[in-house]
C-alpha cells in the first residue's frame, strides 16, 4: 500500500473534520480537502478537480435537486402556516411538563418521519422545549440531544420514512422505502426505547446532582428574548396566544398525506418519483386546508428554493471531495479490506457506509459516495436486497452525528446557543453509540434470519 497516499487520505479527512468544526463552508473545507488527496495520491490536480470533483458534485445534485427541492419547500411552508408550531404545541399540552423531554423527542420525532426537514424541526420546536424545560426546572443542555435524538436517530432510517437517507438506498438496491422487514422495524424500535430511556436516566442523574434550568452564559441574553418572544407566540398554560395557530388535525393531515403516498405508490413507480408526488401532494393539502395561515405563497416558495440550494450544495460538496478520494489507491486498498473482512457480507456494509458517514459528517453525503462503489460489489455477492437497503440507512445514521455533523453544529450552537462543551456528550450517547450498537445488531440478525 502506498503509505503516503493512505497518510494522505487520512491527513485530508482530518483536515475536512477540522475545518467544519472550525466553523468553515463546507464547500471550501471539501476543495482545500480534495487538493490535499490529489497531490498525496499523485493524482493530476485539474483533472481531480474539474472532472472528478466536479462529477462528483454534479450527479448528485442531478440525481436528488428535486428531492431537497420538493421537501424544503414542503417544511417551509408547515413553518409559515404555524402547523409545526401546531403539532409541537399540541404534543406539550398533553403530555405536560412532567414528561417534558418526552414531549420533546415525541414532536421532533413526528415531524421529521412526516417529512419535515429536520432544520425546520429544530426551529419550530426549540421553543417549547424552552417553556417545557423551564417549567418542569431540567437542564436546558439536554435540549440539543432530545431534538436531535427524535429528529435523525430512529426516524430517519426507520422503514416507510420519507427522509433522504431511507430514498437513496432505493436507487441502489431497487428495493422500496419499507425494505428491511420486521428486523428493521425492530431496529427502530429498540434504538427508540433505548435511546429514550438513557435521555431520561442522564436528566435525571444530572437534575439529583443539583441541575437546573440554566441557560448558557454567552447567549443568556439572545435566549432570554427568544424564550419571550416564543411564549407570546405559543402562549403559556393559561396565557392567550394560542388561538392563532391551526387546528391540530388539519396540522397532521399533510404528514400523513406524505408518508402513507409515499409507500403506496411505491408499489406502482420508483420509490424517488414517489417521493416527489408525496410531497408534491402534501403541499397541496397545506395550500387547500392552510391556506388562511399562508400569508406569503410565492415568497415561501422563494425561501423553500433558496434553502434547498444550500442544502443540496453543501452535501454536493461532500460527495465531490469522496468522489476525488475514490481514485486514490489507498481508497481502493480501503474497500478491498472491507469487502474482504471476516463474517457475514453485511459487516462490511455497515462498516464502510458508517465510517463514509462518520468522515463526512453527513448521512446523505455518506451514502451518496459509499453506496456507488459499495452496492455493486454486494449485489453481485447475492447478498439480499432488502437487508443491505436497511443496513445501509441504519449506518448512515450512527457516526454521521459526530461533532463536525452539519444539523448537530446548527442545533448546538445557531438554534439553541449551547456549547460542543456542555451539550455534546448526550448526542453522542443517543445518535452515535445506540444507533451503532443497534446497527450490528442487526447485521448479526440478518445474517441469522
Amino acid at each position: 500500500m502506498n503509505v503516503i497516499g493512505l497518510l494522505g487520505l487520512l491527513v485530508s479527512l482530518v483536515l475536512l473534520i477540522f475545518l467544519t468544526m472550525r466553523g468553515i463552508n463546507i464547500i471550501i473545507a471539501a476543495l482545500i480537502s480534495s487538493v490535499v488527496i490529489a497531490v498525496t495520491s499523485g493524482l493530476n490536480l485539474g483533472t481531480a478537480l474539474m472532472e472528478n470533483y466536479m462529477t462528483g458534485f454534479t450527479g448528485y445534485f442531478a440525481s436528488w435537486f428535486l428531492v431537497f427541492l420538493l421537501g424544503a419547500i414542503f417544511g417551509n411552508f408547515m413553518q409559515e402556516t404555524k402547523s409545526a408550531e401546531s403539532i409541537a404545541n399540541w404534543i406539550k399540552h398533553k403530555l405536560g411538563t412532567k414528561r417534558a423531554v418526552f414531549a420533546v423527542v415525541a414532536a421532533s420525532a413526528i415531524m421529521t418521519y412526516g417529512g419535515v426537514s429536520m432544520f425546520v424541526v429544530g426551529f419550530a420546536v426549540y421553543p417549547i422545549a424552552v417553556s417545557l424545560f423551564r417549567a418542569a426546572n431540567l437542564p436546558h443542555r439536554f435540549i440539543p440531544a432530545a431534538l436531535v435524538f427524535g429528529s435523525i436517530s430512529f426516524t430517519m432510517t426507520s422503514p416507510g420514512s420519507p427522509e433522504i437517507q431511507n430514498i437513496i438506498p432505493t436507487e441502489f438496491f431497487g428495493t422500496k422505502p419499507t425494505a428491511g422487514g420486521i428486523i428493521g422495524v425492530f431496529s427502530a424500535l429498540l434504538i427508540m426505547v433505548v435511546g429514550g430511556l438513557w435521555l431520561g436516566r442522564m436528566v435525571r442523574k444530572a437534575v439529583e446532582k443539583g441541575e437546573t434550568f440554566s441557560l448558557p452564559y454567552v447567549s443568556k441574553a439572545e435566549h432570554e428574548t427568544a424564550s419571550a418572544v416564543a411564549a407570546e407566540k405559543q402562549g403559556e398554560p393559561g396565557v392567550t396566544g394560542q388561538s392563532n395557530l391551526p387546528n391540530i388535525v388539519l396540522s397532521v393531515i399533510p404528514l400523513v398525506i406524505v408518508i402513507v403516498c409515499l409507500n403506496v405508490l411505491s408499489n406502482y413507480m420508483k420509490p424517488t418519483a414517489a417521493l416527489l408526488v408525496a410531497l408534491s401532494l402534501g403541499i397541496l393539502a397545506i395550500c387547500l386546508l392552510l391556506f388562511k395561515y399562508l400569508k406569503v405563497f410565492w415568497e415561501t416558495l422563494a425561501k423553500g428554493a433558496q434553502n434547498s440550494l444550500v442544502a443540496i450544495a453543501n452535501t454536493c460538496a461532500v460527495v465531490g471531495f469522496g468522489s476525488v478520494a475514490a481514485q486514490a489507491s489507498a481508497f481502493d486498498n480501503i474497500v478491498n479490506a472491507l469487502v474482504n473482512i471476516p463474517g457475514p457480507p453485511l459487516l462490511g456494509l455497515a462498516i464502510g457506509v458508517t465510517l463514509v458517514c462518520g468522515i463526512t459528517g453527513s448521512a446523505s453525503g455518506g451514502l451518496g459516495i459509499a453506496l456507488p462503489i459499495l452496492a455493486p460489489i454486494y449485489l453481485s455477492q447475492g447478498v439480499d436486497p432488502g437487508a443491505m437497503h436497511r443496513i445501509s440507512s441504519l449506518a448512515s445514521g450512527g457516526i454521521d452525528s459526530l461533532p463536525h455533523n452539519g444539523y448537530v453544529v446548527t442545533t448546538v450552537r445557531a438554534i439553541c446557543g449551547e456549547s460542543h462543551k456542555r451539550a455534546y456528550n448526550p448526542i453522542f450517547a443517543l445518535s452515535v453509540a445506540v444507533p451503532t450498537a443497534v446497527l450490528f445488531l442487526a447485521v448479526v440478525l440478518y445474517a441469522i434470519f
